[in-house]
């Protein structure tokens, strides 16, 4: 087995991909494809660990706009976070991958508490990681606590996979002229506000020189083609001095 380009890798899976064609919750069918996804990139040759966002269940930016004080409102995304991340667990664990959740909030009946020497020992093991719970903190998106745990777990990339193929200079939903990029550089996608990630985690990702790879993780078979270099997405690293269309 010829060894891959990002041996260790941290797939950040938004919670609206769990949901599948539904407009809330978490769709069983939707989350075994992505497990059997992440299953073959293990087989490939891959470490994962992994970042679940929340909000198929609750977004706590949403709920505040709302009247919801702030605070409170990240508590109960972070918690979603968690019902995600025992999703994911359970349907990667049926067929048959060893994994382990770790959540940023303490609840110890239900999962571990993170602890990076255990995380490490866990991947090493080949165990699958999930983190739950974002930072732990408020004001914090999933995003920073994906770029968090890359860099806390010495991970090669961080994969980002979402609902489109990479990142565009407009919305491709809205604008049907928007040009994908091929690859960015962190300083463009900072000057240029565009939305791959927000700003705390393209910043995290820069210091730490840990390349964003930006692809739909909606499509089957996606995940394993990007990770052999093929397929769309976008790359976004330090490399790159201008921009690529």
């Amino acid at each position: 087995m010829t060894t891959p380009h990002f041996k260790r890798i941290l797939l950040k899976l938004s919670g609206e991909v769990l949901m599948g064609q539904g407009q809330f919750g978490i769709d069983p069918a939707t989350v075994d494809r992505v497990a059997g996804e992440i299953a073959a990139a293990k087989a490939a040759g891959h470490e994962l660990c992994l970042v679940v966002g929340g909000g198929n269940i609750f977004r706590g930016l949403a709920a505040a706009a709302k009247g919801f004080d702030r605070t409170s409102a990240d508590y109960m995304g972070m918690l979603a976070t968690v019902m995600n991340a025992i999703a994911v667990q359970n349907a990667l664990e049926r067929i048959g991958i060893e994994t382990r959740v770790q959540s940023a909030i303490p609840m110890a009946s239900v999962c571990e508490p993170y602890i990076r020497r255990r995380a490490i020992r866990h991947m090493e093991k080949g165990r699958i990681v999930i983190f739950a719970a974002g930072t732990g903190n408020p004001f914090f998106t999933t995003d920073t606590a994906a770029a968090l745990r890359a860099a806390e777990m010495n991970c090669d990339a961080l994969f980002k996979g979402t609902s489109v193929d990479g990142v565009y200079d407009a919305d491709p939903k809205k604008v049907a002229s928007a040009t994908r990029y091929h690859a960015l550089s962190f300083g463009q996608v900072l000057a240029d506000n565009l939305k791959v990630m927000d700003a705390a985690a393209v910043a995290l990702c820069r210091e730490n020189d840990i390349p964003i790879v930006v692809f739909n993780i909606r499509d089957e078979g996606n995940l394993a083609s990007v990770l052999r270099g093929e397929g769309m997405s976008t790359i976004v690293h330090n490399a790159v001095e201008k921009v690529e269309n």
